[in-house]
């Protein structure tokens, strides 16, 4: 391709989130619809970068990257293919982007990407950066072409943005205000998705379970869930990330009555202290998360529950850090995710006063770390000896080896012929890492071709 050209072959790269692994799926079948090819990123003339802006620095990532992208077809001496930045660095960054970059010549938000082929066509060399980060009324799933086949597990978005306005978070300002979709919809893209193959449905939403039905506020989390299971060939469901403040009886009991749901629960909670809370603008204390996880446990025994941690919030004393210490010793995760506090440029926290330094930052995260890796072995070591179905998902290092995931999110090594990603398997657990466990294959149920 030379500048004139208008791109034929592109690749996309994911950064953060599963709700960008979604968008990048969805930008990719947007661009196949539109007669482009997807190729692997060394041989595209396209080359979608789709960011998050969670964590800090997401900004110089980007541009390292698209330096370097520029700085290998140099030295390959060809044109550098055409870079369009998406997703949430875009929207939080966009005209900053069209001013510092050179490279880059298409510039989209995550609530405008369905007008990216758009975008692509009209792009003139030399006329500047395209930049769209409209945030409109209109939704874009509508405007987005019917799922492809995707595997057997698939994610599915059913809501977005969020109005919770944590003290830290960026959410808000880049994905803007919480916005469900129609029940009727969402259901028709999991069928889609079943008939392409999936029988694993992941839901996905800044907060989930705020989902309600946009004609009918009755439909609330818990009847979309039994909704979604209901449909013919869907095996195993999931979703993620909820919200504390939106957890209801329904959603909990759906853990009791439906067969389809796993026994896999991720609720952040971010910090143990009471006082951390209320500055974080979390809206829930401590007593409440521990009443949550008192009744997801009531209602599925075996659940296994994962969270969030921020360590080194501004004005977090070493007697709110031991809060949070006791809260994790109190619940007991089977995994969890844990950052030092990053500043985030607009955010109310980044202004506050307080501001500790990377050093007790660092401390106090490798003693949290620690506490949860304990916990994460505890918990698979605790599997060893239960028989489950795991959902084949990949070759493992070694010829003959599969590693699929079990009913609580734990990846599981086995060896076997004839296994094949789609393939379930019961399996017995018989050894437990940290961050794996092995098994023994009793069984298969069936296998997918793709």
């Amino acid at each position: 391709m030379t500048l004139n050209d208008s791109p034929s072959r592109f690749a996309v790269r994911s950064y953060g989130c599963q709700m960008n692994v979604y968008d990048s799926e969805r930008m990719a079948e947007a661009l196949l619809a539109d007669g482009l090819t997807q190729v692997a990123e060394a041989e595209a003339d396209l080359l979608v970068l789709n960011t998050c802006h969670i964590r800090e620095k997401a900004a110089e990532k980007l541009y390292s990257d698209v330096g370097r992208i520029a700085a290998r077809a140099r030295r390959a001496n060809q044109p550098r293919p055409m870079i369009a930045v998406a997703g949430c660095t875009a929207q939080a960054e966009g005209g900053e982007i069209a001013s510092r970059s050179g490279a880059v010549d298409l510039v989209i938000g995550p609530q405008a990407y369905h007008r990216l082929p758009a975008l692509v066509r009209a792009h003139q060399p030399g006329g500047g950066v395209l930049v769209d980060l409209d945030m409109p009324a209109d939704p874009k799933f509508g405007h987005l072409p019917a799922r492809k086949r995707r595997g057997a597990s698939a994610f599915l978005t059913i809501q977005e943005g969020c109005d919770k306005f944590c003290t830290f978070c960026v959410v808000p300002y880049t994905r803007g205000g919480e916005a469900s979709r129609p029940l009727a919809d969402i259901l028709s893209e999991a069928e889609s998705l079943v008939a392409g193959g999936a029988i694993e449905l992941t839901l996905l939403g800044q907060n989930v379970n705020a989902w309600a039905d946009p004609g009918d506020a009755a439909l609330t989390f818990g009847a979309l869930i039994a909704a979604v299971a209901a449909i013919p060939g869907v095996r195993r469901l999931r979703y993620i990330t909820s919200h504390p403040r939106d957890v209801t009886e329904a959603m909990i009991l759906a853990h009791r009555d439906v067969p389809a749901l796993m026994p896999y629960l991720h609720l952040p909670v971010q910090s143990g202290s009471n006082r951390i809370l209320a500055a974080m603008n979390r809206k829930h204390g401590r007593d409440e998360y521990f009443d949550l996880i008192r009744r997801f446990r009531a209602a599925r025994p075996d659940l296994a529950i994962t969270s969030d941690f921020i360590v080194g919030f501004p004005g977090e004393t070493e007697e709110d850090f031991a809060d949070t210490l006791s809260l994790v010793e109190e619940v007991g995760y089977a995994a969890a995710f844990s950052f030092k506090y990053s500043p985030r440029l607009g955010t109310p926290a980044a202004d506050k006063p307080g501001q500790l330094s990377e050093a007790v930052k660092t401390e106090r995260l490798v003693r949290l770390q620690a506490l949860l890796a304990s916990q994460a072995q505890a918990f698979n070591s605790a599997s060893v000896g239960r028989e489950c179905e795991i959902l084949i998902e990949r070759p493992g290092r070694k010829p003959g080896q599969w590693i699929g995931k079990s009913p609580w999110l734990q990846s599981v090594v086995v060896e076997g012929a004839g296994l094949r990603p789609g393939t379930l398997a019961t399996v017995a657990l018989v050894w437990a890492g940290p961050n794996s466990l092995e098994g023994r294959i009793i069984s298969v149920a069936d296998s997918l071709t793709w």
